[in-house]
């Protein structure tokens, strides 16, 4: 889950903590904006008995043919706190996004187009739910935008340390080389390079991909996201919390980044490709780095924990460096300041966002990313949704444009299932799902 956006608030309620009802809402509760749905239609959704599937009708609304469909939770909540957010966008801002920290708002032709896909599993209340879905691909986009000179040139390799003038695109800087032990721990008593020391890992320089960059983004913009519904939760009424699965389409490839128990999965000739996992604590790496933040004494003032490509130089100070923290697998840039020049607490891989190279694979009409909150994944397993997904779209008419969207709806009603004496029940009797979103 998302470290703020997924508040700990026990009550049900659509005011919960932050200021309570008097404040104005950030944006006012609605469905998906791509359902097209009137004020009368998203009363009807909110049906706890009838339980209706709301589907996608004008395939136009949405990129990619992409298919969507959703229902109403059983009784948990007034209303659906689930949300959904699908569009092409660029690494840059038209005006009226709402984001303070974009002053330049005038497109470039080098932007870069990107589609974006996201399901909000909204927790004690809707609010939260509801601004993600209108701000985090800006975000997103921001973020792009610092990298997007780097972006825009594959075939030179990404620089480590960047000036503190803005890079030019016609002339990246080349990637540095790492110090020599001899020349950055000189006279370090015990310090590697020295006698019967460990061979070290961290002087030579990691190699930066381009997608790191890309996963970087993602990772920082779900962290501006969360400090940002932290800071105008002061000033606005934003209930509750959510989780956050999101896909991006940049360059070939699909990134999926995920905080929370949604989940994403490939179906590529009937089988199942996972492209995320509920969130859990990643990897050594990351505990690490987390413990180094919370606990900085125990590291004696020594070292830092934050990790970069290589050892940082003292004359790089004031410059933009490739790092990250223990919330990211991707990296970034930062501007290096005199605790960065410590020595690096750990250096290894942690897990990463999941990019799957698209261009690299041959795809049929039934091969689909379906994107699911916990309500669908509860009730149903990755095989038991491949198995329905392809079944249902080997007997539809593969030129259909509502394909994808009557899969969904296929779908949730599989995980909704019916009504019966002892509540809603899916196949062998079994209990049926509280509140399904998917998208195909």
């Amino acid at each position: 889950m998302l470290t703020r956006v997924k508040s700990a608030v026990a009550t049900n309620g659509e005011h919960p903590g932050g200021g309570g009802s008097e404040l104005p809402l950030r944006f006012p509760y609605t469905r998906p904006q791509f359902l097209g749905l009137s004020p009368d239609e998203v009363e009807c959704s909110a049906d706890h008995i009838a339980r209706p599937i709301l589907i996608l009708k004008e395939t136009k609304r949405l990129t990619w043919s992409t298919g969507y469909a959703e229902v109403i939770n059983a009784g948990k909540s007034a209303l659906n706190e689930d949300q959904a957010c699908c569009e092409l966008r660029r690494s840059s801002l038209p005006n009226g996004d709402g984001l303070a920290q974009q002053e330049n708002t005038d497109s470039s032709p080098e932007d870069l187009p990107f589609h974006y896909w996201a399901l909000f599993d909204g927790h004690a209340g809707s609010g939260v739910a509801v601004m993600a879905s209108h701000l985090l691909h800006h975000h997103i986009a921001l973020h792009l935008q610092e990298v997007m000179d780097i972006l825009v040139s594959p075939s030179l390799a990404t620089p480590i340390c960047l000036g503190e003038e803005p890079l030019n695109n016609h002339h990246l800087a080349p990637a540095q080389k790492g110090l020599s032990r001899a020349v950055s721990l000189r006279g370090a008593a015990g310090a590697p390079g020295s006698p019967n020391a460990p061979p070290t890992r961290f002087f030579s320089e990691k190699k930066v991909s381009h997608e790191s960059l890309v996963v970087g983004a993602i990772e920082n913009a779900f962290k501006d996201m969360d400090f940002q519904i932290e800071r105008e939760k002061s000033v606005y009424n934003i209930s509750g919390g959510c989780t956050a699965l999101v896909v991006v389409y940049l360059l070939g490839n699909l990134y999926v980044g995920n905080a929370g128990d949604s989940r994403a999965i490939i179906i590529r000739s009937g089988e199942v490709v996972p492209m995320s996992s509920e969130f859990t604590p990643e990897s050594e790496r990351q505990r690490l780095q987390f413990l180094a933040y919370m606990q900085p004494h125990l590291l004696g003032n020594e070292f830092t924990h934050l990790e970069f490509p290589r050892r940082v130089q003292r004359k790089e100070v004031g410059k933009r460096m490739l790092y990250r923290d223990f919330t990211m697998s991707g990296w970034a840039y930062k501007t290096i300041d005199d605790d960065d020049l410590k020595f690096p607490l750990i250096y290894g891989e942690g897990k990463k966002v999941r990019v799957y190279p698209l261009s690299q694979f041959e795809h049929g009409a039934d091969d689909v990313l379906v994107l699911g909150t916990d309500g669908l994944w509860d009730v149903l397993s990755n095989q038991e949704v491949a198995e329905a997904v392809s079944c249902f779209l080997a007997n539809c008419d593969p030129d259909d444009q509502h394909r994808y969207t009557m899969a969904a709806q296929d779908l949730v009603m599989k995980a909704r299932g019916f009504l019966k004496d002892r509540g809603w029940r899916i196949s062998n009797d079994r209990l049926g799902s509280g509140m399904i979103s998917p998208s195909i």
